[in-house]
């Protein structure tokens, strides 16, 4: 084909409608003709690298390469472009060249996020240039400074002054050489205090290789420096059994209701004496007291978890603080209680004092208290004094709670652990199954749901006593009911056509799938019913994904080889490292209900599903969408191209004759359509 020839076909309107800036290049990059956006681009003095396209118009012509691609930036790095060439014959090319800035800056937003926002920590994003970009809200709280004060700034405003700049130097020299540095450095609040702070700096480098971002992460440890130097002048602890004596109680007591409102979570307060200790000691003498004492503090210490705190009032009164539990108050109580459990048997084990072999028994006060409520610590002892008077009064050697109505909901969980027991003897559990539709409403899957049904009828909300399984253990054997029912299922579907072809999905809980027996027994199930393990499709959380990585990965592999699914359920919600997903054997995303509800009218909400349906689609995952309960939410999901849905505009959660009776009447339905 002649020059005017290829030129006539390239100058068609088709050409000059595209954004792409598209040229017809000969030997030596002449161009020859090009469409209206790279005319305009050469008109704007936009014209793109001539020396690239000249390399991908000889490499081509010269059949070296049978096609040309590269990528380059602006001089000062606020652009990206892309070149591609493309031979049409022995004597012309056709070069595309493409703005992809906005990618690029995606690509490394994502990236920054995902470095900066995983911890907990005071956070602050930083460009190349040392230029503040995000900082979260530990920071503000930490440090003084809101987000638009600090934006724009560098981190020399924090600047302490009792640094030299040799100690910066080395600092920078070794985040340069290693990528990142870790240690203690003296930092100044906008109001002008000076304070400690543990900091680790960290490097994020862009896909050529080039540091493109700084993150830091800061933890003020002001009052543990201060406690360190107390604690080395002052005597904080008690001398005979070598616990923090009541100073040191009230200084931790202080620091933590101080600090929980950074954490949302209840902590409980314990008061513990020694039942009839005072005639022990004046009958078997002060020593044997004494002895009583310190076997006393070494039991209640390894009661405890690391970061609790148990000290000695003085005479036989302890106290232990606990810190970090639930941030609902029934949970909260329910994990006291247990801790209390824990102690009573223990303080109940015989002790050997010298050649005395006795017992001693204690009764317990405890008092809960949440970040809101900023109690004073002189009130949460006298609580927890009271309370532990009330186990005295009630018989001894027993706990009990300072709030009445917090007391009746221990008891109420205990009677509820007891009927939960009775369930599982009884066989008091059911399934209910949800149906999973694709874009057409035609159905391709179903979750099964679990419910109890007491004896006179009623259904307990899964709520009410799934945590309480989970927190007792009972989780184990309704987990194993759940698996056993859900292939027992999928069983007898194997004989309706029209239900065959369902994938049957079950939650999974943590406590089960970290069983050392687990794949054995997923796997033991499948060949007894004789069912096909794509059919299986088990649900985790993020939770259980953040915690024993690498043997949940294994397991999880040796399940998906033989063909059984994974869906991570409420997707979004939790703190799933980027680099954890791509490695995990998943089949599927659910994005939780929580961005489904108001998706229609919120924008973060659309910007978060958008992010999701895109991960999933890079990482070659399904996607599905619960609780959908409006035409709405499901046309807005199609168009964002998530394309399965669960929620109660197709059906609530029903037994597995309704369940059936559906997909009949769905399949029935498209048959109609396809005849009509």
């Amino acid at each position: 084909m002649a020059e005017n020839e290829l030129c006539e076909v390239f100058s068609g309107a088709t050409l000059d409608a595209l954004p792409e800036q598209i040229a017809l290049l000969g030997r030596g990059g002449v161009m020859l003709d090009a469409n209206a956006a790279w005319r305009n681009a050469v008109h704007a003095g936009r014209h793109p690298a001539e020396q690239a396209h000249r390399a991908g118009v000889e490499a081509v012509l010269s059949g070296r390469v049978p096609a040309y691609h590269t990528e380059y930036g602006s001089p000062d790095g606020a652009c990206h472009y892309s070149v591609s060439v493309l031979p049409l014959d022995g004597r012309a090319a056709l070069a595309i060249h493409r703005d992809i800035t906005m990618q690029r800056k995606a690509e490394a937003a994502l990236r920054v996020a995902a470095t900066a926002f995983e911890a907990a920590q005071g956070m602050m994003v930083s460009d190349a240039q040392g230029h503040i970009l995000h900082v979260n809200q530990a920071f503000t709280q930490i440090t003084g400074y809101s987000a638009a004060e600090i934006v724009g700034k560098t981190p020399s405003i924090l600047s302490s002054g009792r640094h030299t700049p040799e100690f910066y130097q080395h600092m920078w020299q070794q985040i340069a050489r290693d990528g990142c540095w870790e240690g203690e450095i003296w930092n100044r609040r906008k109001d002008g205090e000076i304070y400690p702070e543990h900091l680790s700096i960290t490097a994020v480098r862009d896909q050529y290789g080039k540091i493109s971002n700084y993150v830091a992460a800061l933890t003020d440890i002001t009052l543990s420096k201060a406690a360190n130097d107390e604690i080395r002048s002052l005597a904080f602890y008690d001398p005979l059994t070598q616990l923090p004596n009541r100073r040191l109680l009230l200084d931790r007591l202080r620091h933590v209701v101080a600090t929980s409102t950074r954490h949302d979570r209840y902590c409980a307060l314990m008061f513990i004496d020694l039942d009839n200790f005072k005639t022990l000691n004046d009958t078997m003498g002060h020593n044997v007291g004494d002895q009583l004492l310190q076997q006393v503090a070494e039991r209640l210490q390894c009661c405890l978890r690391k970061g609790d705190t148990v000290a000695r009032l003085g005479g036989d009164e302890f106290v232990v603080l606990v810190e970090g539990l639930s941030s609902e108050a029934r949970a909260a109580a329910s994990e006291t209680e247990a801790l209390g459990s824990k102690i009573l048997s223990s303080l109940n084990r015989p002790y050997l004092l010298g050649t005395h072999r006795c017992r001693s028994t204690p009764s317990i006060g405890a008092t809960l208290f949440h970040c809101g409520e900023s109690p004073l610590p002189d009130d949460l002892l006298m609580q927890a004094d009271i309370a532990m008077y009330q186990a005295k009064q009630a018989g001894r050697n027993g706990m009990r709670f300072f709030d009445r109505q917090m007391q009746e909901r221990i008891s109420a969980r205990a009677r509820l652990e007891g009927d939960l027991r009775q369930a599982i003897e009884r066989q008091q559990f059911e399934l209910h199954y949800q149906v999973q539709v694709d874009e057409l409403g035609l159905p391709r899957a179903a979750e099964g749901l679990l419910r109890w049904r007491r004896e006179d009828g009623s259904l307990v909300p899964p709520g009410e006593f799934i945590g309480l399984a989970e927190e007792t253990g009972l989780i184990l054997p309704i987990g194993h009911w759940v698996l056993e029912t859900a292939c027992a299922q999928l069983q007898a579907w194997q004989a309706d056509e029209q239900m065959e072809a369902l994938i049957l999905s079950v939650n999974v809980s943590a406590t089960q799938f970290r069983q050392p027996d687990f794949c054995d027994e997923v796997l033991r199930l499948v060949a007894h019913y004789g069912i096909l393990p794509c059919r299986l499709k088990l649900e985790l959380t993020e939770g259980l994904l953040l915690e024993m990585v690498e043997q949940t990965i294994v397991s999880m592999r040796r399940l998906r080889d033989v063909g059984v699914r994974f869906s991570l359920d409420d997707f979004g919600t939790g703190y799933s490292s980027l680099q954890y997903l791509k490695r995990l054997p998943l089949n599927q995303l659910k994005i939780d209900q929580s961005f489904v509800r108001d998706l229609v009218s919120d924008a973060s909400d659309q910007a978060i599903v958008q992010t999701i349906i895109a991960m999933a689609a890079s990482l070659q995952l399904d996607v599905i969408a619960e609780g959908v309960e409006y035409e709405a939410q499901r046309d807005k999901l199609e168009e964002m191209g998530c394309l399965r849905y669960q929620g109660y505009l197709f059906s609530r959660p029903v037994p597995e004759p309704q369940l059936r009776a559906w997909v009949h009447a769905a399949y029935a339905i498209r048959q109609q359509h396809c005849l009509a």
